[in-house]
């Protein structure tokens, strides 16, 4: 599987809408849902109640009430080129499966950034982090996997190199990409989403009898078990 056949099916709809100051945030992120995360990685809105917004608001209400100075067209096109970014933080869950048992037949896998790649060849791992909630962590991990707890998420955004090397995964991939967004957007530039999560994930899991005590979150408040 590619990483781009994963967002494949938005592609036609993504063509269909015509931005301008009038148009509202519903219908943008009707059309480009990666729009979501892309406005939030360039100008921090959209991630809570403080700077979030209505779908009824325009985007000239948005940028007005946010005080976004980019012209409007620099805007737009970060909302158009949110796709093309949310793919570049993609690794395919057989590049990460190659990393935790590296093995010369599994290492060359097709993958979408040339740095996860090379990594690859030297035979290096990625950190995976698991950032789903924790009954669903109990019934199932991948092996090596850290559960992304509030402790673990502020000790990594306070005292993390900005370069570590992240992998984060959760069911089908979209908690994962929110909070694979939210460091990104707070400066780290190694952080991937596992295509597919663990429904594209054919390797074994690992199951704990022992229930956490701490619960996990989602960078963008986004806590659906189907994601």
């Amino acid at each position: 599987m590619q990483i781009a056949e994963v967002f494949a099916e938005s592609q036609e709809k993504n063509m269909s809408l015509e931005i301008s100051a009038s148009t509202t945030m519903g219908e943008i992120l009707s059309a480009y849902p990666s729009a979501k995360l892309g406005l939030f990685r360039r100008y921090h809105i959209g991630g809570c109640t403080a700077c979030g917004y209505q779908p009824t608001d325009t985007l000239e209400q948005v940028m007005g009430a946010h005080n976004i100075s980019d012209p409007r067209e620099a805007v737009i096109a970060c909302i158009l080129e949110s796709r093309q970014v949310e793919v570049g933080l993609q690794i395919l869950p057989t590049a990460v499966a190659a990393a935790l048992t590296p093995k010369p037949e599994t290492r060359l896998v097709e993958l979408s950034s040339p740095e996860v790649e090379a990594a690859l060849e030297r035979g290096e791992s990625w950190p995976l982090i698991d950032v789903r909630s924790p009954e669903e962590w109990v019934n199932g991990y991948i092996p090596g996997a850290q559960f992304l707890t509030l402790e673990l998420k502020f000790e990594a955004l306070d005292t993390w190199p900005k370069d570590t090397r992240i992998v984060f995964y959760s069911n089908a991939g979209r908690r994962s990409l929110e909070v694979a967004s939210y460091f990104m957007a707070y400066g780290f530039t190694n952080v991937r989403n596992m295509a597919g999560g663990l429904e594209a994930w054919s390797g074994e899991l690992q199951a704990s009898n022992v229930p956490l005590l701490t619960v996990g979150v989602s960078a963008i408040n986004d806590r659906s078990p189907e994601a």
